[in-house]
């Protein structure tokens, strides 16, 4: 059975599809930080909570911690970071970062917008 998902942009299927990254400080979810739910852009499976968003000033949406089981992490294919996934349809959502000291998980997901769509609670 094929599964269906979302009709993507060019630009997003870029991302998600072929691992790229969109320019820092482009994204529409950089610096929004009201209430809601942010799910994955291709296959709508929830993925982060705004509660768990915080102001990197990286230039992408950065979370502290995942919906429990919505995220997989790999080896990026550069073998020095660790790539996120959305856990049921892999697409590609950016890297995550750990040691950085900048929350009390001590962790960073650096998201692409592009990845994601936002649900206003």
């Amino acid at each position: 059975m094929t599964k269906t998902y979302n009709p993507l942009t060019p630009e997003e299927r870029y991302i998600v599809e072929q691992k790229g990254t969109e320019p820092p400080f482009s994204g529409e979810y950089t610096d929004l930080f009201e209430s809601g739910l942010y799910l994955c852009k291709r296959c709508d499976s929830a993925l982060y909570r705004s509660a768990s968003k915080f102001a990197s000033h990286c230039g992408w949406p950065s979370f502290d911690d995942e919906i429990a089981g919505a995220v997989r992490r790999q080896i990026d294919a550069d073998g020095r970071r660790v790539e996120i996934l959305c856990a049921q349809c892999d697409a590609h959502l950016g890297h995550v970062f750990e040691g950085e000291r900048l929350t009390a998980k001590n962790a960073r997901h650096c998201v692409n917008s592009l990845s994601l769509r936002f649900i206003a609670d």
